[in-house]
């Protein structure tokens, strides 16, 4: 499925199960996230990783609304512990899954999305190996005068931001060279089209969930 047809329904899903109290819907939504990362055969250590971020701010909502909560609370502090989880794995099925270069061109190309914008935040993300490189040269530079810099200290942050500024202008300047120039039109070397098939894909998903919900004699 293409990149942005993922992102739009990974947005709506998630939207949606703000508003709905089905705990059924949100167990639901992990089972098949589950099964979809499965067949995609992601790395085993991102679906731990995926598993065990979410417990702390589940286990912490539950337990406030399940002993402190009034009315309902017992439904709600179930409903909240299920909806993050969905979260997580919702977001999982598309970060794990999406190749951020494929995503922004789609974007641009199907979405009207401004390709200064996409090739800024494209070059950003290719900008931070460079900027580790950096600060290993930062605390290697002042290791080298005898002082010690830590992850905390802010002389690393401030000589880290001067870099960043300096490589900013320089892509700025680059960028105008090549000719990306706001609401100027560009070709494509590689055109990316939303088959129509991934549109009746998405449609069906968000369809099922919406039948599921509303049918499903468990809330």
């Amino acid at each position: 499925m293409d990149a942005s047809i993922k992102i739009i329904l990974a947005l709506l899903i998630s939207l949606e199960i703000s508003f709905t109290t089905s705990i059924s819907l949100n167990i639901a939504l992990i089972v098949c996230a589950i099964i979809y990362l499965l067949c995609k055969r992601v790395n085993w250590k991102l679906m731990l990783y995926s598993i065990f971020l979410p417990i702390l701010p589940a286990f912490g909502s539950w337990s406030s609304l399940y002993f402190y909560g009034t009315g309902d609370h017992i439904h709600m502090s179930f409903v909240l512990l299920t909806r993050i989880f969905a979260y997580i794995w919702i977001g999982s099925c598309f970060t794990f899954t999406t190749d951020i270069d494929k995503l922004l061109k789609s974007l641009e190309q199907n979405f009207r999305l401004p390709s200064t914008f996409v090739y800024g935040v494209l070059a950003a993300f290719n900008f931070l190996p460079r900027i580790a490189q950096e600060v290993k040269i930062i605390r290697l530079a002042a290791r080298m005068r005898g002082e010690v810099l830590h992850f905390y200290s802010p002389q690393i942050f401030f000589k880290a931001i001067l870099t960043s500024l300096n490589w900013s202008n320089n892509l700025a300047q680059a960028m105008r060279s090549h000719g990306f120039a706001e609401g100027t039109p560009r070709t494509h070397y590689h055109v990316i089209k939303i088959p129509i098939w991934n549109w009746f894909v998405a449609l069906a998903i968000f369809i099922a969930v919406q039948i599921f919900l509303f049918m499903s004699p468990f809330h």
